[in-house]
């Protein structure tokens, strides 16, 4: 294949879309596990159950999807927080098997009861797809067309991107987050209500879980099962960026959807999780601690 310009910008945007989920969804698990110090494993159901929140509100509403992703995110997001009080406090502070077993056990419960709903309101258990109104419309940019799904998905990242490191550094709760993050002990003996911002973490994680499942939503059909493998990519991204990095997190992110993106075009789909796995297996390999972890 002939790598013109027209080809590495397709391969870039493509790779920047990809790029934005997966660092969304691995951001939303890097500030779950600074905080609470706990992987969930179920992160991925909890991002496809925003995508179900978001097709169903879209199916009622009748209104452009990207306006009701907002209160799907708050929809997920109390979702989290009660997941949070029921399933990982009463556990926190025993052996992390516990953490694990519990985490599959969430996924088998979400997966199964997103397929019960999915079949009660469509009557079989297939794939679905969000129908954007700019489906069709796309941005002259240079030697190609710019999809307008790809022109709000880029902008809405970064924005959310942005405000999130604001509220984190420059508010009195950002600093509570990042006290807890740091010192549990230290932060609940400054005053600070360290369940609370447990709870709250997990909130935010899975709002950002659940606006990257909208943006899935929006690009490709999903079922209740197509969470798996983008949490798996999520892990990998936390690994890569550094445990507890964001930045490492949004980093990585892109450098696994554009690794996925170029795969694609220049060896074929079968080629993409493979190769992009492999790049990031060599980075590792000379990084072991990740992008922006800490030396040993």
């Amino acid at each position: 294949m002939v790598l013109d310009a027209a080809t590495i910008t397709r391969i870039i945007f493509w790779g920047l879309v990809a790029g934005s989920i997966y660092t969304l969804l691995a951001t939303g698990l890097n500030i779950i596990f600074g905080v609470m110090k706990v992987v969930n494993f179920a992160h991925g159901e909890v991002m496809i159950l925003g995508s179900y929140v978001t097709f169903y509100l879209w199916s009622m509403a009748q209104l452009n999807p990207y306006l009701v992703i907002p209160v799907a995110m708050l929809v997920v997001a109390g979702l989290g927080m009660l997941i949070e009080r029921l399933s990982f406090r009463p556990i926190k502070g025993t052996s992390k098997i516990n953490e694990i077993f519990l985490s599959l056990a969430l996924i088998l419960i979400l997966q199964n009861a997103m397929a019960v709903v999915a079949v009660a309101n469509l009557r079989e258990l297939k794939p679905v797809l969000i129908s954007s109104p700019f489906r069709l419309e796309s941005i002259p940019l240079g030697p190609v067309n710019l999809p307008n799904d790809f022109a709000v998905i880029l902008s809405v990242t970064a924005l959310v991107l942005v405000g999130l490191f604001l509220v984190l550094r420059r508010t009195g709760f950002g600093r509570r987050l990042r006290a807890v993050s740091q010192n549990r002990t230290a932060a609940a003996l400054m005053g600070v209500d360290v369940e609370r911002m447990d709870m709250i973490s997990f909130g935010i994680g899975s709002a950002l879980a659940a606006l990257a499942g909208a943006f899935l939503a929006i690009l490709a059909p999903f079922d209740p099962y197509s969470g798996t493998f983008p949490a798996i990519k999520a892990f990998a991204v936390i690994i890569l960026g550094g445990l507890g990095s964001i930045p490492g997190a949004v980093m990585a992110g892109f450098i696994l959807g554009l690794s996925e993106s170029a795969a694609a075009f220049l060896l074929g789909g079968v080629w993409k999780d493979a190769i992009a796995f492999a790049f990031l297996t060599a980075i590792l390999v000379v990084r072991p601690e990740g992008i922006f972890g800490e030396r040993g």
